[in-house]
């Protein structure tokens, strides 16, 4: 599988490539009222509101602003396009299926990670963006999303 590594803080993260749209400079993010905590609002991106996910706090680390030297990477969900705001894009990675771990001992994110990735440098730690939102996060996130179309 070819993934997309970036980082939070120093911690090395993973998306599979192929849900990537694009990666953009990070820009401000709009509050979206009545959001899950784990939004951090929304943001334009050519027309088209997209909301913003908080890695961070879905993964139990420090807060930090948006600054301008981070970045978004624009992804597909299942049910969405999302950005989500990350420190740093590193680059692309080609894992072998065979190197990638699950998850066991770490109870409080393990249904948000797909596994770990063993790389020739380290490890990186595999974002499941389909189940980053809990099925009641998702729909309070689309009822805020509707409310803010309608404003």
């Amino acid at each position: 599988m070819r993934l997309l590594l970036f980082l939070l803080d120093e911690t090395r993260f993973a998306i599979r490539a192929d849900a990537v749209n694009e990666i953009v400079r990070a820009v401000a993010v709009t509050p979206l009222p009545n959001a899950p905590a784990v939004i951090l609002g929304i943001i334009d991106l050519r027309g088209s509101i997209v909301p913003v996910f908080d890695l961070r706090r879905r993964f139990g680390m420090p807060a930090k602003d948006v600054d301008l030297p981070d970045h978004f990477i624009i992804a597909r969900s299942a049910r969405r396009v999302a950005a989500l705001h990350v420190d740093r894009v590193l680059d692309l990675a080609d894992v072998d299926d065979a190197s990638v771990a699950p998850i066991d001992n770490a109870p409080r994110v393990r249904h948000h990670l797909a596994g770990v990735a063993t790389l020739p440098d380290g490890m990186a730690l595999i974002h499941d963006l389909d189940a980053f939102l809990s099925a009641a996060e998702a729909d309070s996130l689309d009822s805020a999303l509707a409310a803010s179309s309608g404003a």
